[in-house]
């Protein structure tokens, strides 16, 4: 995991429009983004709609959410239109920018060893500094503490 008080890597990533996305684009704003293993799935689902439900009050307080995963844009379209999401997803099919941001892990699922990505969440201010970084969080409140950090 990055450490607070790092400059956040610089990123470009398609999102589930295809269009393009980089991380100078949110100069100026608070930016929380988040990674997270996949598409439709228990957890990922809880905390994307969680982020969803909250979208509002995070751009009242000047906020933008970006949710990151290695899944397709195809499946950030379907996964966005099934749970109406209201913010933007990812697609780092390539792994670099999940690279960059040290969540590319080791995993240990019922005994089985794989790599994948660790649900990490990254709060970076207006200059692109990193100010706040969560590992290991748990989906249903990841949402919540991230609005009352704001």
């Amino acid at each position: 995991m990055l450490e607070v008080g790092t400059k956040a890597p610089d990123f470009t990533l398609p999102d589930q429009n295809g269009e393009m996305h980089s991380l100078s684009d949110y100069k100026g704003k608070k930016l929380i983004l988040y990674f997270y293993p996949k598409d439709n799935t228990a957890g990922c689902t809880k905390q994307a709609c969680g982020f969803s439900e909250r979208y509002p009050q995070f751009l009242e307080k000047g906020v933008e959410v970006l949710g990151v995963s290695k899944d397709s844009v195809a499946s950030h379209k379907r996964f966005e239109e099934k749970h109406g999401l209201a913010f933007t997803l990812l697609s780092d099919t390539e792994l670099e920018v999940i690279k960059a941001y040290d969540v590319w892990k080791e995993k240990k699922n019922y005994g089985k060893v794989s790599m994948g990505v660790v649900r990490t969440t990254y709060l970076i201010d207006e200059d692109g500094v990193i100010i706040r970084a969560m590992d290991k969080v748990k989906a249903a409140d990841n949402p919540q503490q991230m609005l009352d950090e704001v």
